[in-house]
């Protein structure tokens, strides 16, 4: 048997064991040990790479961005500024047509410049979000559904989580990889206000219990507005935290680690400013940050290792030039490799689907031309839309377990996420046929 044909076996008992239940970070490790060792008939090898691995894996300064971004999203999470935003927003956006759930959109996209997670959003708007939909008459299954197709902008727009782990696998800088993404995360916010208001225009009973009311509601002008200076006082830890974070490293005067620094203090300091922080919350913040942290710092080393057996084997270089002599060209090989990760999507997170298919398709993706930056892109979008197809579907399920409300089913706030898949897939294609909308800002 072949070394080429050893390492497909060892890709699909990989997918074999995620699907079995065994996580992510030892099915890598234990598929990636044992490749080696069987591939090159050599046990003292394998346990070599895996020390070497343990080490350089994350023997880098860059690597501190992970734990500081987490803990920048956590201290954002408590401090209650998710909350402030989309009243902001709820105020000035009200008037339009489905005024709420493009506030729920157009703050879901600033929250996201600071929390970089999509699960933190999530969970965050469906306690904020979806009562104030209800009471103002919108479905509630409409209105979680809203929340959980937003919520996918955590995940793009940077500081992300996913670009973060996408950049460190394709060995790409991510700084860049937060650039790329401000163009498409913009485009995917757009549409998705697009949409909403298009509903609600052609399918008013999709959206509302009662639209006459609703519109009657939205047009009242005796409501009292919320003061300028409030509105103010609300935006301005958002505000500087983002300009913060986001201008610095735009700029280039801060590296993406001491954006994360800078990001995670200035949090800190809105959380204590606000006074939402006490000890017990602190602990419970800074323990989160440990136990996030170390599990993606585990992840992209049994991704490192799992990387180093298929180049032992060759498979990155085999498949390489069996795409190239199939004909696919470059946009064909891309199609194959999205609807492959769609289908993923279907069935594994998002950061295990990443930790599989990145070292594989990566080099893949440079030999054809493509720029990896861009590339990263469509893989992350991609990958977003895992997040809510089902059966998967991390971000309905957590909104689902959020509301608690049996009223509303899982099956339902599915449905309500189809029309955000639809434009997810619309940008995913502008995206993948348009180069330079990832890569125009680099």
């Amino acid at each position: 048997m072949t070394t080429l044909t050893l390492g497909f076996l060892f890709i699909g008992l990989l997918v074999v064991l995620v699907l079995a239940g065994m996580q992510i970070a030892y099915a890598l490790l234990a598929v990636a040990f044992t490749g080696i060792w069987v591939i090159r008939d050599n046990l003292g090898l394998a346990f070599r790479m895996l020390e070497l691995t343990a080490y350089s894996g994350i023997a880098d300064y860059l690597f501190a961005t992970i734990p500081l971004f987490v803990l920048m999203g956590l201290l954002v999470s408590v401090s209650n500024v998710g909350r402030d935003t989309f009243e902001v927003a709820e105020e000035l956006l009200r008037r339009l047509i489905c005024g709420l759930g493009v506030a729920t959109v157009a703050a879901n996209t600033v929250f996201a410049a600071v929390t970089g997670v999509s699960i933190a959003s999530a969970a965050v708007f469906t306690r904020v979000a979806v009562p104030e939909m209800k009471r103002h008459g919108y479905r509630a299954a409409f209105s979680a559904g809203t929340v959980a197709g937003s919520s996918v902008l955590g995940m793009l727009i940077p500081p992300s989580l996913l670009l973060i782990i996408y950049g460190v696998l394709a060995e790409v800088s991510i700084g860049g990889m937060f650039i790329a993404g401000i163009v498409p995360g913009l485009m995917l916010a757009g549409g998705f206000v697009a949409m909403l208001m298009t509903i609600t225009v052609l399918f008013p009973r999709f959206v509302l219990t009662d639209p006459k009311a609703s519109r009657e509601r939205r047009l009242d002008r005796t409501r009292e507005p919320m003061p300028l200076s409030t509105m103010v006082a609300k935006l301005v830890p958002i505000v500087v935290l983002v300009v913060l974070v986001l201008g610095g490293l735009y700029t280039g005067y801060f590296t993406p680690t001491e954006a994360g620094g800078v990001g995670a203090f200035g949090a800190l300091l809105v959380a204590l400013a606000r006074r939402s922080l006490n000890r017990r919350k602190l602990w419970q913040v800074m323990k989160q940050t440990g136990v996030i942290s170390v599990s993606i710092l585990l992840l992209l080393i049994a991704a490192s290792f799992y990387s180093r057996m298929l180049s032992i084997a060759g498979l990155p270089n085999a498949i390489a030039d069996l795409v190239a002599q199939s004909g696919f060209g470059p946009y064909g090989f891309l199609l194959l490799y999205t609807i492959i990760i769609l289908l993923m999507g279907m069935i594994l997170d998002s950061t295990s689907i990443l930790l599989i298919m990145v070292p594989i398709a990566a080099p893949i993706a440079l030999g054809m031309g493509f720029d990896l930056s861009h590339f990263g892109i469509v893989t992350v979008l991609a990958v977003e839309i895992g997040l809510l197809t089902p059966p998967f579907g991390l971000s309905v399920f957590t909104v689902h377990s959020t509301l608690d409300d049996p009223d509303v089913s899982i099956e339902q706030v599915f449905s309500a996420t189809m029309p955000f898949i639809a434009v997810m897939l619309v940008v995913l294609v502008l995206v993948a046929l348009f180069p330079l909308t990832a890569t125009l800002f680099l």
